[in-house]
């Protein structure tokens, strides 16, 4: 046998070497990053809502006949989680959870919401007095559904660099990644879940929704429990909403929000900012959204963007975006924004668990001639049966119909208060209330 002699300072180096090493100062991994839906915070419970507080708002606010009353407490949590951007890479997004309390203790099913669009970057859902955290208390967690919404990547407390709006596939992420926070945090929070887990979305979060609906079912079904979706006055169709010649009302805030989104993406919408926007909006409009001090309202009376009293969509549209871009997208089928917006299209794709669509038939902003109608159809087109689309138009009219609903052409006529609380205001709760009645079923 070979002996092998080492001198003094060979000695020395190798017994430092292996100190090192043992220490982590060698050539030792870099620990794996943090799991998805992994908590970056500790749960933190910020106030509990009463069955009384709930139901004496739901009362003085008229959502009582539509929501029911409260049977539960409902504790609001926020969660800060780790999750994936547009391009796969490791970071968070903020949210909130709502947790049944006082007289229910029974495990409940998790409901993942996804939220309507956001300008203000800084807003949060883990605000008691917010009110869409206020319509998923009243009408979700007080009646016994535990809830997660996330804000989405680029608002609250995600760090990530901007919101990749109506991106289809970190839409879904984001919302998958909620669940498994939620998980996370049910113990520390009280919270116990049935496994059963249910997907919605109003407006952006309709497409959201579905985007995780699908996806859950595709690529996670042994890890998450679907039983249903319901998918409230999404804009599932995008290629084709691209080709409607009359813009939608809210033109000045959605497609621009889009349009900017999908160059960072995919990086081939436009060569400048100038192809596609006129000035001055062409100098500021790639950070403008979300932003952080200004709501719809400021937005235009600050001039940020169009939209005064009288000036319709397509007015709005026109004084933003370039003629000839405009053009393109709706006359050429290569148009690289038409393609981008094809690629987040959520036809094609047949569910499992039960599916319910819903919108208003009077929607100006996500018409559902164009989305919902078009959705079902091709659903229909495959023989599904287990997929409902309901109208929630007469129940909108037998309310707030009567003296104000909107001119039949609003291309050319001024809009009354009817036609611009439609999407955001009138129609939700109504949406909210056959979503919840397909929950009931199978919870």
């Amino acid at each position: 046998m070979r002996v092998i002699r080492f001198k003094h300072h060979q000695l020395t180096a190798l017994v430092a070497a292996s100190v090192l090493a043992a220490c982590g100062g060698g050539s030792t991994e870099p620990p794996p990053p943090p799991a998805r839906g992994s908590l970056v915070d500790t749960p933190n419970v910020l106030t509990t809502l009463t069955a009384a507080q709930i139901n004496a708002s739901t009362a003085s606010s008229g959502l009582q006949p539509i929501s029911g009353a409260a049977k539960c407490d409902v504790k609001v949590v926020a969660l800060n989680y780790n999750t994936v951007g547009a391009a796969g890479e490791l970071t968070n997004a903020s949210g909130v959870m709502l947790v049944p309390a006082g007289t229910c203790t029974t495990a409940s099913a998790l409901i993942a919401y996804a939220k309507g669009t956001d300008v203000q970057k800084p807003r949060t859902l883990a605000n008691p007095a917010d009110p869409e955290t206020f319509l998923l208390a009243a009408m979700y967690a007080s009646q016994g559904y535990t809830v997660v919404a996330s804000d989405y990547l680029g608002f609250a407390k995600s760090a990530y660099p901007y919101h990749p709006y109506l991106h289809a596939d970190s839409e879904a992420s984001v919302v998958i990644d909620s669940v498994r926070a939620a998980r996370n945090a049910a113990t520390a929070v009280g919270a116990t879940l049935s496994g059963k887990v249910m997907v919605t979305g109003y407006s952006q979060g309709g497409h959201s929704s579905m985007a995780a609906h699908r996806a859950m079912e595709r690529d996670n079904a042994t890890e998450i429990n679907v039983v249903a979706g319901a998918h409230l006055a999404g804009p599932y169709n995008l290629s084709g909403s691209t080709k409607i010649p009359n813009a939608i009302a809210g033109v000045q805030f959605f497609v621009p929000y889009m349009v900017t989104s999908y160059q960072k993406i995919y990086k081939n919408i436009y060569s400048s900012p100038s192809v596609a926007f006129k000035a001055p909006y062409d100098s500021y409009i790639e950070t403008l959204l979300p932003n952080p001090t200004l709501t719809y309202t400021t937005l235009v009376t600050s001039g940020k963007l169009p939209g005064a009293t009288g000036e319709t969509p397509n007015q709005a549209r026109d004084a933003v975006f370039q003629l000839a871009f405009t053009a393109d997208v709706q006359t050429n089928s290569s148009s690289p924004f038409y393609l981008a917006a094809k690629k987040n299209d959520l036809l094609g794709w047949n569910p499992k668990a039960k599916l319910l669509l819903c919108g208003g038939a009077g929607d100006p902003t996500v018409p559902p001639a164009v989305h919902q109608v078009a959705m079902k159809a091709d659903f229909d087109s495959r023989g599904l049966t287990n997929v409902s689309s309901v109208d929630v138009d007469p129940m909108v009219q037998a309310v707030f119909g009567p003296g104000g609903k909107a001119p039949t052409d609003p291309t050319t006529a001024a809009f009354g208060s009817y036609y611009s609380n439609y999407h955001g205001t009138y129609e939700p709760p109504f949406c909210h209330a056959q979503a919840r009645a397909v929950f009931d079923q199978l919870k």
